[in-house]
């Protein structure tokens, strides 16, 4: 029922994870390319009987959320620890301190002893003489190194944090992710820290969604619910919360219209790159999503605001101002995509009714002497 040993291999969990179903614990196997990806398998009873797995499913997207799990546990003890890093810090330079101070006093004194014993031999005893005057220069010589030490103690860069190391040690506290992902954290501490935590974790696959049970040293349980890759998927797959969006607004712009889009949202590929057209049409190939044809807006009765505006004689922002006060409705997937607008909602009587009263409307320069021109 153990945990077993921290293995080799850049799988997180090994050792914590049980079937809901069995009860066994699961292995993990590696693939890919070199060995990069590594996959919990549970093989249920196929070891001793002709039995299919029980359970199988990707490592890396569970991993990184029992790793998020843990990282959300251990925030406010990251903090803690800053503040008690810096405590510690400041007490451990005024203990040393104290330590030289003291050390220094009882050097001086011993100096000055030896001073008087040099002072009081006879000078025609010159073996006496030359000993006391050998002891007199060590006890000098440790003086002023002592001397030395708490000068450089005083005046050293850690004699105290300054501010800027202050606010970087309660940032490096307060951004646990950046200190797990930072290169010299190895998978086998990151391993560590977890078996610290978490004594197992029992998982079970439902439909297409990894459910799983944390159980925490210490009695505690966590219920964590992530998604499973689907047949063909991989850790690279983009969101499907990008996809659709790609569906929907294939349907109202072109491909690099799309990627501006995608970029200004702040969106990014599967891999984390930024989108360009032909990434665009290359997530349109693979999901089947038609191209946008010029002029279907038109079909569907539907106008952007440059249309809009030519329709009803008036500037662009007027319409947007006609939008956000709820007079025209439009609809905007997200940020930086275009605002849709209905032909019909442009026919209505409130509509036309306040572009007129905003066509009429002159600006006013408060000179009685100021005309209107007409073009």
């Amino acid at each position: 029922m153990g945990r077993g040993s921290i293995r080799g291999g850049e799988a997180l969990l090994p050792g914590l994870l049980r079937c809901g179903r069995c009860g066994r614990k699961l292995k993990v196997a590696y693939g890919g390319k070199g060995g990069a990806t590594q996959r919990y398998v549970c093989r249920g009873a196929s070891d001793n009987m002709a039995a299919s797995t029980c359970i199988t499913f990707g490592g890396v997207r569970v991993d990184r959320a029992v790793a998020q799990e843990v990282l959300d546990r251990l925030q406010p003890l990251g903090i803690e620890a800053a503040l008690a890093a810096m405590n510690e810090h400041g007490e451990e330079r005024l203990e040393k301190r104290k330590q030289l101070a003291n050390a220094l006093e009882h050097a001086r004194f011993e100096a000055a002893r030896a001073h008087r014993q040099y002072d009081q031999v006879d000078p025609d005893n010159r073996l006496v003489a030359s000993e006391l005057e050998r002891r007199w220069n060590e006890k000098l010589a440790n003086v002023h190194a002592l001397e030395e030490q708490l000068a450089q103690h005083d005046t050293g860069r850690a004699l105290a944090l300054n501010a800027k190391e202050r606010e970087r040690l309660l940032a490096l506290g307060n951004d646990l992710s950046r200190a797990w992902d930072e290169a010299g954290a190895s998978v086998e501490t990151r391993k560590k820290i977890v078996r610290l935590l978490i004594a197992e974790i029992i998982a079970d696959v439902v439909g297409d969604k990894l459910e799983l049970v944390i159980h925490w040293h210490g009695g505690d349980h966590t219920r964590l619910s992530t998604k499973r890759n689907r047949v063909g998927q991989n850790q690279w797959a983009t969101d499907a919360d990008v996809v659709d969006l790609v569906r929907i607004l294939s349907r109202q712009m072109t491909d690099e219209s799309i990627a501006a889009v995608l970029n200004r949202s702040g969106r990014s590929t599967g891999r984390g790159n930024s989108w360009t057209r032909n990434r665009v049409c290359s997530l349109r190939h693979h999901h089947n999503i038609a191209p946008y044809r010029q002029g279907e807006r038109a079909d569907r009765g539907e106008a952007t605001i440059n249309e809009a505006a030519a329709a009803l004689v008036v500037s662009t922002s007027t319409i947007r101002r006609m939008i956000s006060g709820g007079v025209l409705p439009a609809q905007q997937l997200c940020k930086g995509a275009p605002w849709i607008i209905r032909l019909c909602d442009l026919e209505r009587t409130n509509v036309r009714a306040e572009a007129a009263a905003r066509r009429s409307r002159r600006p006013s320069s408060g000179d009685p002497r100021q005309e209107s021109l007409d073009f």
